[in-house]
């Protein structure tokens, strides 16, 4: 079994109030950002590398996830593709001033979770993800 994995945290766990309009949400914003659909999926949850998403009943998260993305045309699709898969407007596709080169857009999810993508400018990558093998 092998798990690729980010450079900050292992995964995050979203609860939501309708998993079936965070599914198409989500696989909308992971096509923009060319990467692989959901991995597994039950009658209450579904998984993508890091992102488990659950059907919460009453308790729905509300949190910041920010997806690296290659290039500004990147951030651009994920910003449209985001918008015609249900996703509001909460930062439209530029240049932050977090950094130089910080550029990024942001939208919130169907349960109000702040969802951004985010090139970091010209940069080099050690290693395009850290691969763990399990024994």
């Amino acid at each position: 079994m092998e798990f690729h994995r980010g450079r900050l945290f292992d995964h995050v766990h979203l609860r939501v109030s309708d998993l079936t309009a965070s599914k198409r949400f989500y696989r909308a914003v992971f096509a923009a950002l060319g990467w692989p659909d959901i991995v597994q999926e039950g009658p209450d949850f579904f998984y993508a590398d890091e992102l488990v998403v659950e059907a919460a009943g009453e308790y729905v998260s509300r949190v910041h996830l920010a997806f690296q993305a290659p290039d500004q045309a990147t951030v651009q699709a994920f910003y449209q593709a985001a918008l015609a898969a249900g996703g509001r407007d909460h930062g439209p596709p530029g240049e932050r001033a977090y950094h130089p080169g910080y550029y990024a857009a942001f939208v919130l999810d169907p349960d109000g979770n702040n969802i951004e993508a985010v090139c970091h400018g010209p940069h080099h990558r050690s290693a395009p993800s850290v691969v763990i093998r399990a024994k």
